[in-house]
């Protein structure tokens, strides 16, 4: 039974951690423990359907993970095109757009091509997003931004006195996107890992102690049953 709750979050980031040591604990690769967080996406994106929470964003592969072993980093790609393979109708089922955040490009030209599938597929659902963080690193978007924001200044479309807060956001991957609400990290981990930095500043934190492949509804349930209990001022104070 789903549990209803008096505030949800719009938008839900979730850094996926501890599929490694799931795997080594019990004696398995490290592969078999992304491929049992595969599962656990399914699971969040169920229950976030459920739910109401409308995007979902996961931290799927970081710039620095391109530092992997070559063996990791080529089972991490097969896994992530068997997966949008086999899955591809849930998100149909329950309306889920999908889009990817990060250097694209920098993708192997199969993993471009089954993402961009998907991608154009579900393009036209509104209900639910589910963003995949893909050789991301929220330094580089800042970067990037700045750039983009440079070149309109010596193109002469945007005066220096015009850069505000929202000049940098709207530059950023996905200027479209409300900034997350809600920030989860499993394995108990508490660092950022370059992850939204910008768009994480007045998110709330959840950490739990939970490795991700373990990580499925009555985990997501308990991280928004917690979101209810915070009291989000945004600098401000309770008028209670």
């Amino acid at each position: 039974m789903t549990p209803s709750f008096d505030k949800v979050p719009r938008h839900v980031a979730l850094i996926m951690d501890g599929n490694g040591r799931w795997a080594q604990e019990r004696g398995l690769s490290r592969i078999e423990g992304h491929k049992e967080g595969a599962q656990s996406v399914r699971a969040v994106l169920r229950a976030a359907a459920q739910t109401g929470v409308e995007f979902i964003t996961v931290y799927a592969f970081s710039t620095e993970n391109w530092k992997r072993p070559p063996q990791e980093i080529d089972g991490l790609m097969r896994l992530l095109i068997s997966s949008l393979e086999a899955y591809e109708q849930e998100l149909h089922d329950n309306r889920i757009r999908l889009r990817v955040m990060g250097q694209f490009e920098r993708l192997p030209l199969p993993v471009r091509r089954r993402l961009q599938k998907t991608i154009d597929a579900t393009a036209h659902y509104t209900d639910h997003t589910f963003i995949i963080a893909l050789s991301y690193g929220s330094r580089m978007e800042i970067a990037d931004a700045a750039k983009r924001i440079a070149e309109k200044v010596k193109a002469g479309e945007l005066k220096t006195k015009e850069i505000d807060e929202q000049t940098v956001a709207q530059h950023l991957y996905l200027p479209d996107v409300p900034d997350p609400e809600l920030m989860i990290r499993t394995s108990g981990e508490l660092r950022l890992s370059n992850f939204m930095l910008w768009q994480l500043s007045y998110s709330e934190f959840h950490i739990t102690d939970t490795y991700w492949p373990d990580f499925r509804e009555p985990q997501f349930f308990e991280a928004l049953e917690a979101f209810n209990g915070r009291d989000r001022r945004y600098g401000g104070v309770n008028k209670k």
